[in-house]
């Protein structure tokens, strides 16, 4: 067995408060170790500024690595956990930014950023869209990161799921009243993939949007591992065995029975 124990953490972040959001997740990263040994904890979506920051994401951008990724480093580190969570980033050129997902690791290694591919509605006047779904090999198996809307499309989840991936985390900005499209897709990946998937969803309110919560973390058939219920701040704590994915992949043949050359229109622009 490969157990893996995996804790998504449902806050409401501060908007504009970085320092404020940094150290409320330094409180929750200390919170979950302190009484259990964690593999993994997932925040959500731009965790560390809030969503509807506008222009102010511009002032609020941080290269990679920065002081937040060094902030962070040092909880992993201490604690010997992975972390992952969401913070806006930029390029050598200011005014290129991404909505971005952080990975670190137990030693407080960078293991690697992703960005987000799907932006949605406003998300595009503020971002530029990734290219990529990077797989990243951790102490304790393949982790891909997906952020808010990436979750609508199955294309993502897929492609992280061929190039290896067993958990699949989903770190989110969903807004009420979409809960039962949010579970339901959660529970489509993991089944259509024969993966993990841990869904990190914040709380609270901003300018426009309402934030329901929801996080949890499904098994390779649909099975719940662990939830936090309602719209409150606080977490769940899920043990998993990771080498069930080999197995259930094995049994059903999701991804050996596939039939890639009739999926032609799939990759064909709308």
């Amino acid at each position: 067995m490969r157990e893996v124990t995996i804790a998504v953490v449902q806050m409401q972040p501060l908007l504009n408060e970085p320092e404020k959001n940094l150290g409320r997740m330094a409180e929750w990263v200390e919170e979950i170790c302190r009484t259990q040994k964690t593999d993994l904890i997932i925040f959500p979506e731009l965790a560390v500024t809030g969503y509807e920051c506008g222009k102010r994401f511009t002032d609020l951008a941080e290269r990679i690595p920065g002081p937040t990724i060094n902030t962070l480093a040092q909880r992993a580190g201490l604690y010997n956990t992975h972390i992952a969570f969401g913070m806006v980033t930029k390029e050598r050129v200011e005014s290129i930014l991404y909505d971005t997902a952080i990975l670190l690791g137990p030693d407080g290694e960078l293991l690697g950023p992703y960005h987000k591919v799907h932006l949605r509605g406003e998300e595009r006047l503020n971002f530029r869209p990734g290219y990529k779904f990077p797989v990243f090999e951790t102490s304790f198996g393949a982790v891909g990161l997906l952020l808010g809307w990436d979750l609508a499309f199955p294309e993502a989840a897929r492609n992280l799921a061929l190039d290896g991936a067993e958990l699949i985390c989903v770190l989110a900005n969903w807004e009420v009243p979409h809960t039962e499209e949010w579970r339901t897709y959660l529970v489509a990946r993991a089944y259509e993939n024969a993966c993990f998937v841990a869904g990190t969803n914040r709380v609270g309110q901003e300018y426009t949007y309402q934030f329901f919560g929801e996080s949890m973390v499904i098994g390779p058939r649909g099975e719940l591992y662990g939830a936090v219920e309602g719209a409150q701040e606080g977490f769940a704590v899920a043990r998993v065995d990771l080498d069930s994915v080999k197995q259930v992949r094995e049994e059903y043949q999701l991804l050996q029975y596939r039939q890639p050359q009739t999926y032609r229109s799939i990759v064909r622009k709308y």
